[in-house]
């Protein structure tokens, strides 16, 4: 009987001991010793540049209606589109409050289908009608 209440006692000091010797971690600390994730993205090699789509860089001739805007050389779509927000931005017929409209002017309107506020995205689509 003696020799198991020994060794209790001596099991009871060595978790004092742990207890004591023990480091208190924080979040921070914590977070620094967890080895760090590996990211799942893609490394971009240098060098390299990104191609536009071929479709994207076709000249296009646009409509008598856009020609009034973005002039009646054949263009690419993204050229045509940064013309476009040029007039938009120049003239300016974005709205004040919900930025992502454009008010349309007469020109504009041609381009539109007759719309008189158009939505940003919508304004692309209805812009693909006037280019051949």
């Amino acid at each position: 009987m003696a020799k198991k209440k020994k060794k209790k006692a001596k099991a009871k000091a060595r978790k004092k001991v742990r207890k004591v010797t023990r480091k208190k971690t924080t979040r921070k600390t914590r977070a620094k010793a967890r080895p760090k994730a590996r990211s799942t993205k893609k490394k971009k090699k240098k060098g390299k540049k990104r191609k536009p789509s071929a479709a994207f860089m076709k000249p296009m001739t646009p409509s008598a209606a856009l020609a009034a805007i973005v002039g009646s050389k054949a263009l690419p779509r993204t050229q045509v589109t940064k013309k476009l927000w040029l007039y938009i931005k120049k003239k300016k017929l974005q709205d004040k409050v919900k930025r992502t409209f454009i008010n349309a002017d007469a020109a504009l309107k041609a381009v539109f289908g007759g719309k008189a506020r158009v939505d940003m995205f919508q304004m692309t689509k209805l812009v693909n009608r006037h280019l051949k």
